[in-house]
């Protein structure tokens, strides 16, 4: 029959009719199954302790699963909604698993959920009281005087306001889909939370703390759509897959689990951060100090989601250029806000680099080669004071005893690349690599083992080779190159 035969296209539609409810019984049977999965998931799996408890905040140490530790730990603090748990969704999508497997020790701040006489709490408490007390607790754990931070969203923004104040207790801070600057930036909750259509006191008058309910609702809104339709249209085309169903429950336990929020510290957060940028305008203050972010010379690492809609780039990147620091760095991944904890191509290509920063801007490193410093720098002078005055008692082979004590000193207390940038302050030895921004011991090590040992040498090399060689993105060889290019201009 032709195709355009009445009977033929009745034909057709009924047996497509026939097709899609044979499916609908089948998916309706597979859903049932489905919804058990979807009960029972797991999260938040990544062992742990709770090692430090104030008001409802528990601090958490996580196990570790490598054979050595780097020195200088790394705490974790997340915003004040919702449960952390999405940096530790499941084994292969874990931010703090990513962390562990890099030899990270690693910490965690679960702010749990406020009560009614919690509604009080300012950023002043959270800050300098919940934070500081978590940092003071890690730093006398591990021993150290200064530690990592890594603070993501809401948490970020907190983070930030606390170096700015306790600078001399962070080692390096990194910024995760942080809250900076809100200007004109494009984003929603900027557009939402302007003073001419909200007055967040309001809230908080009727409710006390601002409801998780409401929260998530509002955030479900910036993109209906995809929050309350095309999610569920995936989940019913893939409910044959297994772990996609465990995936999506995920999600959903992690969505639905919404904490509510302190009503002074929202009031403030609203009227401060967002209405008032007071952040980035360095004007702000909490309880009787001022937040002076010029004061901030840490270095910082920024992690931003290219397709943010709740915090844009631009609410995060231009807060880099304000900073007292100059030892700043922007990683931009082509994902959104939650993307950048829980996709897998995240998990491949952004947080290897973040973990790899943290190595390199570690306290432990620094320590190491003070050490070292000090110890040739005694070694040299005493062996030049032993050659110049003869009367000194302590023979020649007093001198070599020494210097050979002190070589086992260094060896102990510094490993062989740091020892080598000590010993060869020259740069013959090719450790002049690393006086260029963004190159530590690591990046080096694998540019002097493809045979690019000198700035002279990186110079004169193109910026594919660099990118392979250190196994870097190109942008980032790039900035090596004209840096390298510069140094050796100005010799």
């Amino acid at each position: 029959m032709s195709a355009n035969n009445p009977f033929s296209l009745a034909v057709n539609f009924q047996r497509e009719l026939l097709e899609s409810a044979v499916e609908s019984v089948d998916k309706g049977a597979i859903a049932g199954e489905q919804f058990d999965r979807i009960e029972s998931v797991d999260v938040g799996e990544t062992p742990s302790e709770v090692v430090y408890e104030e008001n409802k905040l528990e601090l958490l140490h996580y196990e570790s699963i490598t054979d050595e530790q780097h020195k200088t730990p790394i705490l974790i603090v997340y915003a004040l909604i919702n449960k952390p748990f999405i940096l530790d969704l499941q084994p292969d999508r874990s931010v703090v698993r990513r962390l562990l497997e890099a030899g990270h020790d690693v910490y965690l701040i679960d702010w749990n959920e406020p009560s009614r006489l919690d509604q009080h709490l300012t950023l002043d408490d959270y800050v300098n009281r919940y934070i500081d007390n978590c940092v003071d607790v890690v730093r006398d754990r591990s021993g150290v005087d200064r530690i990592n931070i890594l603070g993501y969203c809401m948490g970020g923004t907190m983070t930030t306001m606390y170096t700015a104040l306790h600078q001399e207790k962070v080692r390096a801070l990194g910024l995760m889909a942080a809250g900076l600057r809100f200007e004109e930036t494009g984003g929603v909750l900027e557009l939402w939370g302007d003073d001419e259509y909200y007055d967040p006191q309001d809230v908080v008058d009727v409710y006390g703390n601002v409801p998780a309910d409401m929260l998530d609702v509002g955030f479900a809104l910036m993109d209906p759509v995809a929050n309350y339709v095309s999610k569920y249209v995936r989940l019913y085309d893939n409910l044959e897959n297994d772990d996609f169903v465990e995936n999506f429950a995920r999600m959903e336990k992690w969505l639905g689990d919404g904490i509510d929020l302190a009503g002074e510290t929202y009031v403030q957060f609203l009227e401060d951060i967002y209405q008032g940028n007071k952040l980035y305008e360095n004007e702000l203050y909490i309880g009787d100090e001022h937040v002076d972010i010029t004061d901030i010379e840490v270095p910082i690492l920024q992690i931003v989601g290219e397709y943010d809609h709740l915090i844009p780039p631009e609410t995060s990147k231009p807060f880099n250029d304000v900073v007292g620091s100059d030892d700043t760095e922007i990683i931009e991944y082509p994902t959104g806000h939650i993307g950048l904890s829980v996709s897998g191509s995240s998990h491949r290509d952004v947080w290897p680099e973040v973990a790899e920063w943290f190595i390199e801007k570690s306290v432990d490193d620094l320590d190491q080669l003070e050490t070292v410093e000090t110890a040739v720098a005694e070694a040299t002078t005493q062996i030049e004071i032993e050659e110049i005055d003869v009367d000194i008692e302590t023979d020649a082979t007093d001198v070599e005893t020494e210097a050979e004590a002190i070589e086992d000193v260094v060896s102990a207390e510094a490993d062989e690349d740091v020892a080598a940038e000590a010993v060869d302050p020259a740069g013959t030895a090719g450790s002049d690599l690393e006086e260029i921004s963004g190159i530590g011991p690591t990046y080096a090590e694998r540019l002097r083992e493809s045979g690019i040992g000198t700035i002279t040498e990186l110079a004169d090399t193109d910026p594919g080779t660099i990118a392979d060689a250190a196994d870097v993105g190109a942008a980032r060889a790039e900035g090596w190159l004209e840096q390298a290019s510069e140094y050796d201009a100005d010799e």
